[in-house]
């Protein structure tokens, strides 16, 4: 995968993809760079797991095919909006390295960013619980716990949110892409 590590030419977009476990921040990060990207006036899309998930992905379930599935429909999106300029923000799990590697590859301007954290403190972090539910047996299929999640070795950005707050996030991914801070 090849990284721009500079702002994109006006005109081009890139996909800037979140990946962790659930409750790592990949979320709350996106959402906030989303926000300083907008009031920077670029053209800025998140697409965040969960509503793809319940809007262009209905029906899939937790096998590993549908999961790849899943992250395809979404790299599709992606690729789709930056080809017309939009940076995309996709915060999603996305577990699986290969099938990662493989929709940045065919992404413009791609950028992988590890949102981590532990196990630990994404349960405690939890106010559905869910963790507690899989570590317990009840959950089955579950990222990080009863399923795997196979870390980024060399992601582009490695932000560990359990050692830094949303602000240090912020900085960093702005810096990492061009903007400054």
């Amino acid at each position: 995968m090849t990284a721009t590590l500079n702002r994109p030419e006006t005109g081009t977009g890139r996909v800037v993809w979140f990946t962790g476990l659930s409750g790592a921040g990949k979320s709350t990060l996106a959402s906030a760079l989303r926000d300083d990207l907008a009031a920077r006036g670029v053209a800025v899309e998140l697409l965040d797991g969960d509503a793809v998930r319940e809007n262009l992905s209905k029906g899939l379930g937790f096998s590993r095919e549908d999961r790849d599935t899943n992250v395809r429909r979404i790299a599709f999106v992606a690729g789709l909006l930056a080809k017309h300029g939009v940076t995309v923000l996709v915060s999603a799990i996305s577990p699986y390295a290969d099938t990662r590697r493989e929709v940045l590859s065919a992404l413009p301007h791609p950028t992988e960013v590890f949102v981590d954290a532990p196990l630990e403190v994404v349960t405690e972090r939890d106010v559905k619980g869910l963790y507690l539910k899989a570590l317990a047996g009840d959950l089955p299929h579950f990222t990080g716990v009863s399923d795997p999640y196979e870390a980024p070795e060399t992601p582009d950005l490695h932000l560990r949110t359990d050692q830094i707050s949303v602000e240090e996030g912020i900085r960093q991914l702005l810096a990492h892409l061009g903007y400054g801070a």
